[in-house]
């Protein structure tokens, strides 16, 4: 093996391993700072030039993923995620109607408006709401992370990953969607069922009536920035470029805002875009060494779509390797090698759905849970044991029904 190549390899397996344990002793950098280190390290090896990274990032995921960024904040800024939490209490009546709508509501919003933004601004809210309603934090905080998760495999706006997959595939907003939602639908449905399940006896008879607060909501606000996101997801809808329809009414807001919108940039995660970027140049590097062609030749057999044996084999790896190494990394790594597992519009679809889902499995299987339990830590703990003992069996459920529909929905439409 070639000395750059081996030099490659090291600086893959560093960079991942700031990815996957977040914060080392010897390097305490965390994962945006780790990627960053990769990419730069990947270019002082000579493994890509300059000029290489530069045509490594996907430009269209950064613009989408900013872009989104931004309307969630405008749209909490008009009171909607404090509105939401509010009707979630009235709807769901009983301690055990809240779960189910909470769960719902995390998956319907992920669907549309990032999960990781959705788990940054819906968390503080349900954990405001469990505090007045005298209702047990734990089971709440898992039912955001993993609704959310599952409710963002839906679309290609809804995560990082699932953006990436919508530049590499060239797949419509609608295409996409109308393949994927019979297994998201059926993963949630057996999700909120798992959830009720576990934690009926830790729920209460009924929720406390001090928990319906009133809620101060911009009315006028409110409604010019439900106009404009309706507007953007009608553009994806039409097949319009899902980065800059998304841009363009984000600009619509800043307009009609009439204020500099410093306040909103800098609410923007800055970090984690840094951390995407750095990400797709380490990839890049490691795909021109030409391993990453050779394993998947190797393994094509094995992993082949047109058997039983080989989506069962492929939902494994792609579940296990993205709470190793990340979901996004595993897109990266296995998008541009489909094609020679057998049908591509199953597999874009397929590798969406068992990325995102993995997700779930463990506390650090994806940004959305780490976010939720970040932002509830001064209230209540959520272990890695208490997580893990829900997650595990729902990702299993999960994936059990929801990849024979994906199959089943590819030969539908």
């Amino acid at each position: 093996m070639p000395a750059k190549t081996i030099l490659v390899l090291i600086v893959f397996g560093l960079t991942y391993l700031l990815i996957a344990a977040r914060q080392l002793r010897f390097i305490p950098i965390g994962r945006p700072a780790g990627a960053l280190l990769g990419a730069v390290a990947m270019v002082a090896i000579g493994a890509i030039t300059p000029e290489e990274t530069f045509l490594a990032v996907d430009h269209g995921t950064i613009v989408l993923l900013f872009a989104m960024m931004l309307l969630t904040v405008y749209l909490d800024r008009a009171g909607f995620f404090d509105g939401a939490a509010a009707l979630l209490l009235r709807l769901g009546h009983s301690p055990a109607g809240v779960l189910a709508v909470t769960g719902a509501a995390a998956a319907v919003l992920s669907a549309f408006l990032v999960n990781d933004a959705v788990c940054l601004f819906l968390t503080p809210l349900v954990i405001v709401t469990c505090r007045r309603g005298g209702l047990p934090l734990g089971p709440f905080l898992i039912a955001i992370a993993t609704s959310s998760n599952i409710g963002s495999a839906a679309t290609l706006v809804g995560n990082p990953q699932n953006m990436i997959i919508g530049s590499l595939s060239g797949y419509s907003f609608s295409y996409f969607l109308l393949r994927s939602l019979p297994a998201v639908m059926a993963g949630l449905a057996a999700n909120l069922l798992l959830l009720l399940l576990y934690y009926r006896r830790r729920l209460p008879k009924k929720v406390d009536p001090g928990a319906f607060h009133p809620v101060t909501v911009d009315r006028r606000r409110l409604l010019l920035v439900g106009l404009v996101s309706l507007g953007i997801v009608a553009g994806f809808f039409l097949g319009l470029h899902l980065g800059y329809t998304a841009l363009a009414g984000v600009l619509v807001l800043i307009v009609i805002d009439r204020r500099e919108p410093r306040e909103a940039f800098a609410r923007v995660d800055w970090t984690l875009l840094v951390f995407f970027c750095g990400l797709f140049v380490v990839v890049a590097a490691l795909r021109q060494t030409g391993l990453v062609e050779r394993v998947w030749l190797a393994s094509r057999d094995f992993l082949n779509f047109d058997q039983a044996s080989g989506l069962t084999a492929f939902s494994t790896l792609m579940t296990v390797g993205s709470n190793i190494v990340s979901n996004v990394p595993m897109v990266l790594l296995t998008g541009p090698h489909l094609v020679e597992l057998g049908d591509p519009s199953l597999g874009w679809v397929l590798l969406a759905f068992t990325t995102t889902i993995a997700g779930n499995l463990t506390l650090v299987g994806s940004v959305a849970n780490i976010i939720v339990a970040e932002r509830a830590k001064e209230h209540y703990t959520l272990g890695f044991v208490e997580y893990l003992k829900f997650g595990l069996v729902s990702t299993a459920v999960v994936l059990a029904i929801g990849v024979p529909l994906v199959c089943l929905g590819v030969g539908w439409f």
